[in-house]
């Protein structure tokens, strides 16, 4: 039971992350710009790690699930599990967008349903390069942060400023990614160029999650003041008279 509730709290909070995050592009692009886009998905990533996380860790990023998987903490057969969860909700909240842009009379402010893309402003190797780095500053803050039990509380501040600080570099060169399920979802509405240059933005955000996983362990210390050497233990209290 606690383990399907898991696999739902992912497939919601990436309904959830895909439908704001890309919306905010898809209904207000042109009005809002670039922040206002990095903005959503950074805020609705922040809201949803405070809401969600104790119950699945809000990964709601393929990409994230596999830096956990690669860190042992997460088990291949759960991974997998919140890999068809996070597919499913990125899916379902495509659907609605494209339903709204289609019968709701809502205008695609960007032409593609939010879909991420080459070739205007960024060639293949560029967008490959990009969405490796990117996605390994945001799995690595992840990683980091959800390791430090004296800050856990911050975790969900620093998760979304990544986040929004990624789409604030990448939204205008391929529409940043950094999560496959959310280039999944509306690639497959919105079909030709954005289904066929999908693989980019599903390999290389997963090649950036592992390689944050790898790097991760570099940076956590045991110690909660991060010193290079243990403090030694104190030794008894002296006896009083």
């Amino acid at each position: 039971m606690d383990a399907a509730r898991r696999y739902a709290a992912e497939f919601l909070g990436t309904l959830l992350l895909v439908f704001f995050g890309v919306g905010s592009a898809v209904f207000a692009r042109v009005q809002g710009g670039v922040v206002v886009v990095a903005l959503a998905f950074g805020f609705v990533m922040l809201a949803l790690v405070y809401t969600i996380g104790p119950l699945s860790g809000s990964h709601v990023n393929p990409a994230v699930t596999l830096g956990v998987l690669l860190s042992g903490k997460i088990s291949l057969i759960g991974a997998v599990a919140y890999w068809i969860a996070q597919f499913a909700g990125a899916t379902v909240a495509s659907f609605v967008i494209w339903g709204l842009t289609r019968w709701g009379d809502v205008v695609d402010q960007t032409g593609a349903l939010g879909s991420n893309g080459y070739g205007v402003h960024i060639n293949r190797g560029g967008a490959a390069v990009l969405e490796t780095i990117l996605t390994f500053l945001f799995v690595l803050v992840v990683l980091v942060v959800t390791s430090r039990a004296e800050h856990a509380g911050f975790a969900g501040l620093a998760i979304g400023l990544a986040l929004a600080a990624a789409h604030l570099v990448g939204v205008t060169l391929d529409g940043t990614s950094v999560n496959p399920a959310r280039s999944f979802g509306p690639a497959v509405f919105q079909g030709g160029t954005a289904l066929r240059q999908l693989w980019v933005f599903i390999a290389f955000p997963l090649l950036g999650g592992a390689l944050a996983a790898l790097v991760a362990p570099l940076i956590i210390r045991r110690n909660p003041r991060y010193r290079a050497e243990p403090e030694e233990p104190a030794g008894p209290a002296p006896r009083t008279a």
